[in-house]
């Protein structure tokens, strides 16, 4: 079995990986990790997790390197799970969402020491989304225009999300549009009329819904639409576990969902 570390083992998403991972076979939770001060540090993670005792409390840091650590946290825990996972040769799954341009080039400097997955959703469906966006913006005409429509839980920090993002740089860069120049953030005021080789993004904060993108492609006369709706985030866990049991015998470098669906 594959020895695996959970970031934020306490909250939603750190729930069901433990869960999920252990449901599946193929994993055994050697740490179960949350932030220093944390009301749950010394709980078990397997009754945080609904699935009984697995005689692993929670921790700051692993007792020993694991193999595989998955990440869904906050840039500035990445950052520092980067760094660990580069220093003990661990590798690294991670799903955290809103990173700087400096926090992904850190990334990519522990990917020179052991290999390390970002994706900005791991889910199976959605990386398939991207393929196939690129594909047709590629090939319908400048005067169809482009509009990302995301919905997602009321507790989601980062606005659009990271998948909306990807989804119109897949676009842009299909185009050979500037990005992220091209991007027009919602619209408001008297004067909002849509302008030309932009791609409009629109975020919706409600309820607990767990990820919904639309993508539309429309001119005079007709409308092509793309859309993926996650129905619970258990489909990013599986997409998680699934590149986790892939990155865990690969070489140092820094991989995406695209390499692991052969892309």
């Amino acid at each position: 079995m594959i020895e695996l570390a959970v970031t934020g083992a306490a909250g939603r998403m750190g729930r069901r990986i433990v869960a999920l991972a252990y449901e599946s076979g193929d994993f055994q939770i050697s740490a179960a990790l949350e932030a220093p001060q944390h009301e749950a540090l010394g709980r078990d993670a397997g009754e945080l997790a609904g699935i009984g005792s697995l005689g692993v409390p929670l921790t700051e840091i692993p007792l020993a390197p694991p193999r595989v650590l998955i990440d869904f946290s906050l840039p500035t825990s990445t950052s520092k799970w980067a760094a660990y996972c580069a220093e003990h040769r661990v590798a690294a799954v991670i799903g955290t969402t809103g990173l700087s341009p400096d926090q992904m080039e850190q990334l990519r400097s522990a990917a020179q020491h052991t290999p390390i997955l970002w994706g900005a959703n791991m889910s199976l469906g959605v990386n398939l989304l991207f393929k196939l966006v690129a594909e047709v913006a590629a090939c319908l005409p400048d005067d169809y225009d482009r509009e990302i429509v995301e919905t997602h839980h009321r507790f989601k920090r980062d606005a659009p999300s990271g998948t909306a993002l990807e989804l119109a740089r897949r676009i842009a860069a299909a185009k050979d549009w500037p990005f992220p120049d091209c991007l027009t953030h919602g619209r408001a005021g008297k004067e909002a009329l849509r302008q030309p080789n932009t791609i409009g993004l629109h975020a919706v904060r409600a309820g607990d819904v767990a990820g919904r993108h639309n993508v539309l492609f429309t001119t005079l006369g007709e409308t092509l639409e793309l859309s993926h709706h996650a129905h619970s985030r258990d489909t990013f866990v599986r997409g998680a576990l699934h590149a986790a049991r892939w990155l865990s015998d690969r070489p140092p470098g820094f991989y995406t969902m695209a390499d692991v669906l052969n892309l």
